[in-house]
């Protein structure tokens, strides 16, 4: 078409963005600061790495992040094949191995002849037309740009990231396999079950270690889906038992008894010589971590591959700062990522396939892209951009932000199986009404295409 268009940040929104309009036989010039410059939470130099859990959620149908997976089909996404075939053994989730990964993604994105990777930090926003997938580990001198741009609409919070511990470590005469609600000895999760006297010292211990050292970020509002735990313990005593340490579908085999509390580890590759602990997210000293974390049944010996650790998160007021296709008005800039607050892994991935659809709209002169409110998705862009959403905090996709059904009240179940098939018909629908926005330069519907 005669323009490149750029894309700033090499992480899951980025990457599928670049590959996304590449597909459509558009140039791109994708700029990743690594290995030059690199935030705390990253290990390693390639695309599309993923600092925190290494799972995508639920595959189920009718959960609102296995309707997502199933809309990102839809519409072609890159990243999600690529993550299918990383995938390791989680129960009803999407995990991956996290190096496979992101090596597949650096490795399509390296070979795409219309793809030119530079290696270096943004300081400054060129001219359109851009994406600014910067994701939320934001370099301080592209956030200090943006911000001359959007004014003062830019916020910051922090993620935390949860421990890993080596397989061999653990105890398998105390952890067992199972996944909730299914028999003993199967399931991809490992557990560690705690008596009550064991989860009452835990928890004491939990919430009197010593934290790395306070800033400005304590003080304010943390997304509560990456709260650290020791923040989610000081809300009360039961107040894990009931969230990531619930107990619910899980027999003991020892006792023959749903224990007390129960911490799940997933396996983190599909070797299974590692495992995360589920939840875990921390922001405790590393010396305090191996101290408290050896107070969990069968891992009093456990060898810590990798600690926990906080990291900085930034997002900018999307109802108040971006249209409903998360650009600047005025301008040739759009946003994508979880910097739009967006936040998860698979849903960068959405907002990396929604801004090159919409970039590539832009240049061919369609009307841009306007995902059904019914979907996952786009119940999620119209609540991120809907100027009456305030105040603005990250959200996944959910079923409560989608419009409600008609017909009146209806079992949770039956519920959730009318927003899944509404949501597939209605992007159906919408798909064939706009045949042009969602394929290739051959014609073809994106995905359909081997992108090595």
């Amino acid at each position: 078409m005669g323009q490149t268009v750029t894309v700033i940040g090499g992480g899951l929104a980025g990457s599928e963005c670049a590959l996304s309009l590449a597909a459509r036989g558009i140039a791109v010039r994708l700029y990743e600061q690594r290995p030059g410059g690199s935030a705390p939470a990253h290990h390693g130099d390639g695309l599309a790495e993923l600092v925190c859990s290494n799972s995508l959620k639920s595959t189920k149908p009718n959960s609102a992040a296995g309707l997502l997976k199933a809309e990102l089909d839809m519409l072609g996404s890159f990243l999600l094949r690529f993550a299918r075939q990383c995938a390791v053994p989680a129960g009803g989730a999407l995990a991956v191995n996290r190096n496979a990964f992101s090596q597949m993604v650096t490795n399509a994105v390296e070979q795409n002849p219309l793809i030119e990777l530079v290696r270096e930090e943004v300081v400054t926003i060129p001219d359109g037309p851009v994406v600014v997938a910067a994701g939320p580990l934001c370099s301080q001198g592209l956030s200090d740009a943006l911000s001359k741009v959007l004014g003062e609409g830019r916020l910051a919070f922090y993620d935390a990231a949860a421990p890993v511990v080596a397989a061999e470590s653990i105890d398998m005469d105390v952890a067992f396999s199972q996944s909730r609600y299914e028999g003993q000895g199967l399931g991809d999760y490992l557990n560690c079950p705690m008596n009550k006297e064991r989860y009452d010292e835990f928890w004491n211990e939990l919430v009197g270690a010593r934290r790395v050292v306070a800033k400005e970020f304590e003080e304010r509002d943390l997304f509560s889906a990456c709260q650290p735990v020791e923040e989610v313990a000081r809300k009360g005593l039961d107040t894990l038992r009931f969230g990531a340490l619930k107990p619910v579908g899980i027999v003991d085999p020892q006792t023959g008894r749903r224990p007390w509390a129960v911490v799940q580890l997933r396996a983190e590759n599909a070797e299974r010589t590692a495992y995360n602990l589920v939840g875990f997210q921390t922001n405790l000293a590393w010396p305090e971590q191996r101290r408290v974390f050896s107070l969990i049944p069968g891992l009093e010996q456990a060898e810590f591959v990798r600690y926990g650790v906080m990291h900085r998160n930034t997002f900018v007021d999307s109802p108040r700062t971006l249209d409903d296709t998360f650009a600047i008005p005025g301008t040739r800039i759009r946003l994508a990522g979880q910097i739009t607050g967006t936040e998860g892994y698979v849903e960068a991935i959405a907002s990396g396939v929604l801004a090159a659809a919409n970039t590539a709209a832009e240049l061919r002169g369609y009307e841009h892209v306007h995902l059904p409110k019914t979907g996952a998705f786009g119940s999620l862009v119209a609540y991120a951009t809907n100027p009456h959403t305030m105040p603005y905090q990250p959200m996944h996709v959910n079923f409560g932000i989608v419009p409600p059904l008609e017909g009146g009240r209806m079992p949770k179940a039956q519920r959730y199986q009318a927003y899944a098939t509404r949501a597939r018909d209605d992007l159906a629908a919408y798909l064939k009404a706009h045949p042009a926005l969602f394929v290739d330069k051959d014609g073809l519907p994106l995905g359909a295409i081997d992108a090595k």
